[in-house]
């Protein structure tokens, strides 16, 4: 670094002498520095001869001259000061304040000897006599270890080195799907598509689920494809109404914590520095062989140090465990109304006296127009309980349930097109919208 400053600073006094009617600006904008660099430089430059080349040189940063050292008797007042504040403060009184106090007994009762001027130095002072109390660090408590393939963990991994096509999309061209399994760390899946969008990726998962069986629950971010918006804060979203049908619980993780989804995220790591920096695919059908490649081996030849492998491949340390459920072939479509149950929503009314849940509208009453209404879900009864000021308003059946079962086959085109309304919906409202051919 010290050697390419050596060569702008060089760059600076050569362009100088050769145009001397340029402005500093335009220095700066020639040399790719900013105005102040040049200014400081120039200053410098001046100082010295045309072929010195000390002065090109940067300057020490040491302190010139040593540095004074704070007398006992200045230390003790400071301490004392801190220990029992002046009449009148009401609290104890920090570096600030010190410093104050300290110039205002340096009056009265001066002791001829330098006074810090900085309240670093007070601070440091008051640190190293134990007058700052530093909260001990707390240890990491692991977390409980879940019981193998019954909790997974999955998010999305963009494939940086595959080049956008032209005409197509500009970022994240291909995606992969990762899926962890916190009990094993099992690779279970990392399906790779170029179209990973809410209907897309129920697709997506709904083949793993069918070849591998469903696990206890699925922890996952709030990424829009996921949760259908960045809140989360109402409705389910088809993705998650799609996983409570199948009985799978789904854990979404906190806003901005991505450590609580952190087998995957530690997997992406991986991924990212041992697969995608290795192999730098250019083209989808490389990404499909890089993981495969992959997948077989952080299962099954890469030591996992993971509390759960003993530094052994997943696959090794687990080479025998119990087969999960299979995708129930019975499905009840409103199996997801269950897991809202009780909970409260709040709603405007429009100038035409009706809400909108969940792409339904509710009419309520032209006379409540502007006024906010909170919606309780009584899932068995299958209705929303309507409040206005505390008090129940009106009860309205739940609008878009199917009440009867459906089979698999023709479960999943009913949830994926209700997941393809919700993302265009997403796209419009984010200014961005782009029609998907179905």
């Amino acid at each position: 670094m010290e050697e390419q400053w050596q060569v702008d600073r060089a760059r600076l006094r050569m362009l100088r002498q050769q145009h001397p009617n340029w402005s500093q600006p335009q220095l700066a904008q020639y040399l790719h520095r900013s105005l102040g660099w040049v200014k400081k430089w120039l200053k410098r430059l001046q100082t010295a001869g045309p072929e010195d080349q000390s002065v090109l040189k940067s300057h020490s940063r040491r302190p010139k001259q040593p540095r004074t050292r704070v007398t006992p008797a200045v230390i003790e007042r400071i301490l004392a000061i801190r220990d029992q504040p002046p009449e009148g403060l009401q609290r104890t009184p920090g570096p600030l304040a010190i410093k104050y106090y300290l110039q205002q007994l340096e009056k009265k009762a001066p002791l001829a000897v330098y006074l810090p001027t900085s309240t670093s130095t007070i601070w440091q002072i008051l640190e190293a006599h134990q007058r700052l109390l530093r909260p001990s660090q707390s240890e990491p408590e692991p977390t409980e270890l879940a019981e193998p393939l019954q909790v997974w963990q999955i998010d999305f991994k963009d494939v940086s080195t595959v080049p956008p096509e032209p005409g197509g999309k500009r970022q994240h061209c291909v995606e992969t799907l990762n899926m962890i399994d916190t009990g094993t760390s099992i690779l279970i899946d990392n399906p790779a598509r170029p179209d990973f969008n809410a209907e897309t990726v129920i697709e997506t998962v709904a083949q793993t689920l069918q070849q591998v069986g469903c696990p206890r629950r699925i922890r996952f971010d709030r990424d829009p494809r996921f949760v259908g918006s960045a809140s989360s804060g109402d409705f389910p979203a088809a993705f998650v109404r799609f996983l409570s049908c199948l009985e799978i619980e789904a854990d979404i993780c906190p806003p901005q914590q991505p450590q609580e989804n952190g087998y995957v995220e530690r997997y992406n790591r991986t991924y990212e520095y041992e697969g995608i920096r290795v192999y730098c695919p250019t083209t989808f059908r490389e990404v499909l062989d890089m993981n495969l490649d992959i997948r077989h081996h952080y299962n099954y030849q890469r030591p996992n140090q993971a509390r759960s492998c003993g530094n052994q491949p997943p696959c090794l340390a687990f080479s025998s465990l119990p087969p999960l459920p299979p995708v129930p072939t019975s499905i009840d479509p409103d199996r997801w109304l269950a897991r809202i149950d009780g909970h409260l929503f709040k709603r405007r009314v429009n100038c035409s006296g009706a809400i909108k849940v969940d792409k339904h509208h509710y009419f309520i009453g032209r006379a409540h127009h502007g006024r906010y209404v909170v919606l309780r879900v009584e899932a068995i009864q299958q209705q929303l309980v309507v409040e206005l000021k505390g008090e129940p308003l009106k009860t309205l059946p739940i609008k878009g349930l199917q009440h009867r079962l459906m089979s698999l086959a023709e479960y999943l085109p009913f949830i994926q097109q209700q997941a393809l309304s919700e993302w265009r919906q997403y796209l419009a409202k984010a200014r961005r919208y782009v029609p998907l051919v179905t």
